[in-house]
């Protein structure tokens, strides 16, 4: 997992090349032109979407990881907590494709604010969407990038 500012973005690369496409793009001109309708920028290996959501407060919603993809999320509007837990410590409760939903408790949040962003990497499992003090209307931005095939 990653958490750092946007103007830090250049310090991650090399890491993975889908990855370092995806840090290049965090940039003001390209996150404001991204539209709540998938963006594909390299098909299923790289793609970008808006999400204008409300966080929660409900506990009981649903960690969830990923084996073959990463996750980058910035926020364009609000604030929103992410909390994280270690996926041995959760319970699974469904999955499908690259998707493994589970429950548990965190073991760490991270405050995301405009201006910042966090990187999720297979096996990060993550909770989005958590309200900082009350539910409040976000829009995030998702990237999802490829690290592994099948």
């Amino acid at each position: 997992m990653i958490c750092a500012k946007l103007s830090d973005a250049g310090k991650y690369l090399g890491i993975h090349p889908n990855l370092d496409r995806a840090l290049k793009l965090l940039t003001p001109e390209f996150l404001g032109a991204v539209g709540t309708v998938r963006q594909s920028i390299d098909g299923d290996s790289l793609y970008v979407t808006r999400f204008d959501v409300s966080t929660s407060t409900d506990e009981a919603r649903l960690f969830e990881h990923h084996s073959r993809y990463l996750d980058i999320f910035t926020l364009a509007q609000g604030e929103e907590r992410v909390d994280i837990a270690a996926p041995e410590k959760l319970t699974l409760l469904e999955q499908h494709d690259d998707y493994w939903g589970c429950a548990g408790k965190a073991e760490q949040s991270v405050l995301l604010t405009p201006g910042s962003f966090l990187v999720l990497f297979p096996g990060d499992a993550h909770r989005p969407g958590m309200a900082v003090t009350e539910p409040k209307n976000i829009s995030r931005i998702v990237f999802k990038i490829l690290t592994k095939e099948n």
